[in-house]
């Protein structure tokens, strides 16, 4: 896998124009950007129509960034898989380009979807107890299944309740998916 990390990247970007694609949720997208990404949510991303849409030459290289580079690395295999070449991870992603100093594009804040995860399974986690304890035992079950959708998702790196938060209204900017600033 093909990797730049963010201070490359800018310079890349100072020359000419890049095509750089940035797979976080909208709102994340949103809340801060750099200047020229397009936003393709990694669980909507279709490589093919990606690369047919950004690039006449495909010789020219799509850099994929995201918060912190573990996305934008499962975003990248996708294309590989997908049977494009020439797809850069961006190291580091959105967070190492704004500790760099470099310029981004800021716009509205918003609660991270490992935030609101935590929030809900806390707030479950509360209500099972509370109800098993004021109301019958077996709602205590609330918090059992809170506690293994956890635990699975700390296994499998993949987390069921957040792909539904993903989902939600606030969580999504307009018609297309994408946010304006």
């Amino acid at each position: 896998m093909q990797t730049i990390d963010v201070k490359q990247l800018a310079d890349k970007q100072a020359n000419g124009a890049i095509e750089l694609i940035d797979v976080r949720m909208p709102t994340e997208y949103r809340e801060v950007h750099v200047e020229g990404a397009v936003n393709v949510p990694l669980d909507s991303l279709d490589p093919k129509a990606v690369s047919e849409s950004l690039r006449s030459d495909s010789e020219k290289a799509i850099y994929v960034i995201c918060r912190s580079g573990n996305r934008s690395s499962k975003a990248v295999q996708k294309f590989l898989d997908a049977g494009i070449e020439n797809i850069v991870n961006v190291e580091g992603g959105t967070t190492a380009w704004v500790q760099a100093g470099l310029p981004a594009v800021r716009g509205k804040k918003a609660i991270s979807l490992d935030r609101q995860v935590r929030i809900l399974a806390g707030f479950l986690a509360l209500l099972g107890a509370v109800l098993g304890y004021f109301v019958h035992p077996y709602f205590v079950g609330i918090s059992a299944f809170i506690g293994a959708g956890l635990m699975f998702a700390g296994i499998t790196d993949t987390c069921g309740m957040g792909m539904m938060l993903s989902k939600m209204p606030w969580n999504r900017c307009g018609v297309s998916g994408s946010c304006s600033v």
